[in-house]
């Protein structure tokens, strides 16, 4: 049977994470059909059929599907859903609201944050914040998965898939699309940049960011928190990196002023390399760095960014 795919776009493009959730569905069959559902989504389903390793996408253009709200959403995924013997989808804010749904509807176990596949129905979670990978085998004649963005690379796009579309409208009624507040920024979106630095407590207050924003201007980064820092008031919450804020995986991940809490680690341990600045030689976050400065950061961001 064929592996269905759950696109995740804007109407217009898709998002990054769906080509490495096609690059992790791939190890799982052969043949993948990729659903991309929206309104007025043809851009996107053209997109779509340029992603290697896509046999057909397949499109559901309804009003109902523009915000992919969870609950008209999985009725949608469910209905096609009985056809494919894997429901694969990134594990962001979207597919972490209706692919528990999809599960449930089911009668299904689903399976979580995938890092890695080991055949069609074993796979690789991470568990207790990371410290431990699980090896989860599934009998369930449908697997529910979501993927880990930053534990598989990003599909290639030199192909053509045919595109098929579908009648299919499902408004569940419960739910609707009110409004949304985009935060503006010249700088990259944190969980796509190739550079992110992030500050923790050690910043004492949110103006002292501006430290961190004037070198991520130099290096075209995107600019990151930990926990203790969004939960004392310094930055806005989504701005965290960590077990409960936004997991990354940038080429080039700075530290500064972060203690280095397991949630935090869980969240940013998979970039490339790693650099912490911290006054405490004992701090953990020293523990995954591959470049370590101890030293206060008052002292060495101005520097840092005179030298850049």
């Amino acid at each position: 049977m064929a592996i269905l795919v759950i696109a995740e776009h804007d109407n217009n493009t898709l998002k990054g994470a769906t080509l490495n959730t096609i690059t992790a569905a791939q190890q799982m069959g052969d043949e993948l059909h990729l659903l991309v559902a929206g309104s007025n989504c043809q851009a996107a389903a053209e997109a779509a059929s340029k992603v290697n390793g896509i046999s057909k996408v397949i499109t559901a253009d309804n009003t109902a599907y523009e915000h992919q709200l969870a609950e008209n959403f999985a009725k949608l995924v469910t209905e096609l859903g009985k056809d494919y013997s894997h429901i694969v989808a990134p594990a962001t804010t979207t597919g972490k609201n209706f692919m528990p749904r999809v599960a449930a509807l089911l009668d299904v176990a689903q399976i979580s944050d995938i890092t890695a596949v080991e055949s069609a129905d074993s796979f690789q979670r991470p568990i207790y914040a990371g410290n431990a990978i699980a090896t989860v085998q599934s009998l369930d004649p449908i697997k529910v998965i979501t993927v880990r963005s930053t534990g598989f690379d990003a599909a290639g796009e030199s192909n053509s898939a045919e595109i098929t579309s579908i009648d299919s409208a499902h408004d569940a009624g419960i739910s609707a699309f009110v409004s949304e507040e985009m935060a503006q920024s010249d700088r990259p979106e944190l969980t796509a940049a190739k550079v992110v630095i992030s500050g923790g407590r050690g910043m004492g207050n949110g103006e002292n960011f501006a430290l961190l924003e004037q070198v991520a201007d130099k290096l075209g980064a995107a600019v990151g928190a930990s926990r203790a820092a969004v939960d004392a008031g310094f930055v806005p919450n989504d701005m965290q990196v960590g077990q409960t804020g936004k997991i990354v995986a940038p080429e080039l991940y700075i530290a500064v002023g972060i203690s280095g809490a397991i949630q935090h680690l869980a969240g940013m341990k998979d970039s490339k390399v790693i650099v912490a600045i911290n006054k405490d030689e004992e701090a953990p976050i020293f523990s995954v760095a591959d470049y370590g400065l101890v030293a206060d950061l008052f002292d060495v961001m101005p520097e840092l960014q005179q030298k850049l």
